[in-house]
């Protein structure tokens, strides 16, 4: 299979994915109360056997996979996508680096999805900056630790069952000081709270009030936490890319629709040029994207040496790509895509935060600048 073509028993599973997010997933996501977290959706990508195949038995998911999983929800059912990604963001710290007793407790209940994970990294004063973070892990006796401090803008927070986080055992010592902590829900001093956001994802804060964490929540080693978080973000961060492409063409598809159907100036939308080529720059553009994430995906799974600067030159794109997608698809609407309950709205609220986690675009294109030079 080429990296650029996809063969047909995956174009025939996104098309069943689509299926499946549309009639079974949907209703779920509509039934549920916008920026919280919706349990009975995220059993159901359990009950479904989504989860299983983001978390297949035995290695990590192929990339290219995880791409696709999250382009052919997004087109259908955001909330469902963002669902399966937080399972994979909050979780695959455990995979890649946890041990076969942390894996044993918390895993199975993950795939089942009756166990909600979450990725504690972003503090109010290190969000970018993530080898900036100042949550302190305060040594207490000689196995242990307590975390003080705050999380900020974190998926599933308040209500994840499991929690990564990521604290400073070392000061001073920049991204070789953090270390990685798997903080279950019921543990003493933690707290938190939901917060309103643009996109009606479920994010919060979270408040380590001297939380006792020991050896054996350590994800890793001490002082070694940021590989930790970078191995799940290297493994992540093309299907942001992914999650952006299936919301540009969701918004494309509707964009051409309208225009067909649409009369205006004494014929339809699509006869006007000026309408036309807007239509063919966002199918080009998304088009673009779609085939820089797969190409970012594969890479990650052959193990090339330059997927840094793939996944980076993916996510930039994609995201960058949707924003302008979903925006112009608003404006060949007009003044309905603007009405609350609208695809349009809905996406247009969505697609803004991609361009900011897990790296923000400046990132990306930081990245990219110092990979040229190596």
């Amino acid at each position: 299979m080429s990296s650029f073509a996809l063969d047909p028993e995956r174009r025939q599973w996104c098309a069943r994915l689509r299926t499946l997010a549309r009639d079974r997933l949907r209703p779920l996501a509509e039934g549920g109360t916008p920026g919280r977290l919706n349990r009975p959706l995220t059993a159901a990508l359990g009950e479904f056997g989504l989860l299983r195949r983001l978390f297949p038995a035995g290695a990590p998911v192929r990339a290219l996979d995880l791409c696709l999983l999250r382009e052919s929800l997004a087109m259908e059912c955001t909330e469902a996508e963002t669902a399966l990604a937080l399972q994979g963001l909050g979780a695959y710290p455990i995979v890649l680096s946890g041990t076969e007793k942390q894996s044993a407790r918390w895993m199975p209940g993950v795939r089942e999805g009756h166990v909600v994970a979450a990725f504690a990294l972003s503090e109010p004063q290190a969000g970018s900056d993530a080898a900036a973070l100042t949550l302190r892990a305060e040594r207490d006796g000689p196995g242990g630790w307590r975390l003080t401090g705050e999380k900020c803008w974190i998926s599933n927070a308040p209500e994840a069952d499991i929690t990564v986080v990521f604290a400073r055992t070392t000061e001073d010592a920049g991204s070789r000081g953090v270390t990685a902590f798997l903080v279950p829900a019921d543990r003493r001093g933690l707290g938190g709270e939901p917060l309103e956001m643009l996109s009606p994802h479920p994010i919060g804060r979270l408040v380590f009030d001297g939380v006792p964490v020991t050896a054996e929540d350590v994800l890793g080693e001490p002082d070694a936490g940021f590989g930790v978080a970078m191995r799940t973000l290297n493994l992540m961060r093309p299907s942001v890319g992914a999650f952006a492409v299936g919301m540009a063409q969701a918004a494309l598809d509707a964009a051409v629709a309208h225009a067909e159907r649409r009369t205006a100036f004494g014929g339809p939308l699509k006869d006007l040029q000026s309408v036309a080529h807007q239509l063919a720059e966002m199918a080009t553009r998304t088009e673009a994207a779609r085939l820089l994430v797969y190409a970012a995906a594969s890479a990650y799974d052959d193990d090339a040496p330059d997927i840094a600067r793939r996944a980076a030159m993916a996510k930039l794109l994609a995201t960058e790509t949707a924003q302008y997608v979903v925006d112009t698809a608003v404006q060949i609407h007009g003044a309905r895509a603007l009405q609350r309950g609208h695809l349009l709205e809905h996406l247009y609220r969505e697609v803004r935060a991609p361009r900011i986690y897990e790296g923000a675009s400046e990132v990306q294109r930081t990245i990219i600048a110092k990979e040229l030079y190596r």
